[in-house]
C-alpha cells in the first residue's frame, strides 16, 4: 500500500475535513534555513501588503497570539511586525497552500505595510522599458 503525504490526503479531501496540525505542519515544506515564505493580504481590500518569511516559532506565535510574527533574515531574529513603527498586523485567518510550501496571511493592518510608509511593499510597477512608483507614503 502507497502512502501518500498528508497533502496528498488533503488534495482528495472534502469540504470542512479536518486534519491533526501537528501532523500538517511537520510537512510543511522548510527551507534549508527553515523558512517558509508567507504572503500577507489585507483580509478586507484583499490588496497584498507584502511577503516575508516565516520560521516555526514566528508561525506559532503568530497563530497564538492572532498578532503576525515573522523571522528576519537580516537581524536574525523573530520579528513582530509593528513593534517598533506601530503599524501592526493583526491575523484574521491563515492558510497554507496546496504543497505545503507558502503561507497566506489575511490581516487587518494599521498603517502603511511598508518600512517606505507606503500601503504595501507592492509599490513598483514593472514594464519592460521602466519601472514606476505608483503609491506615495503615507503621512
Amino acid at each position: 500500500m502507497v502512502k501518500h503525504s498528508i497533502f496528498e490526503q488533503m488534495e482528495h479531501g472534502s469540504l470542512g475535513q479536518k486534519f491533526n496540525f501537528e501532523a500538517v505542519f511537520e510537512q510543511i515544506k522548510w527551507n534549508q534555513d527553515g523558512l517558509v515564505p508567507a504572503i500577507t493580504q489585507d483580509q478586507t481590500s484583499k490588496e497584498v501588503l507584502m511577503m516575508a518569511w516565516v520560521n516555526r516559532d514566528a508561525l506559532i506565535e503568530t497563530l497564538q497570539t492572532k498578532q503576525v510574527c515573522y523571522w528576519s533574515r537580516s537581524r536574525k531574529c523573530l520579528w513582530r511586525k509593528g513593534e517598533s513603527s506601530g503599524h501592526r498586523q493583526y491575523l484574521t485567518d491563515a492558510r497554507l497552500d496546496c504543497d505545503g510550501d507558502c503561507l497566506l496571511f489575511l490581516v487587518d493592518q494599521t498603517g502603511p505595510a511598508c518600512h517606505t510608509l507606503r500601503p504595501t511593499c507592492f509599490y513598483l510597477g514593472l514594464n519592460t522599458d521602466q519601472v514606476t512608483i505608483l503609491t506615495q507614503p503615507v503621512i
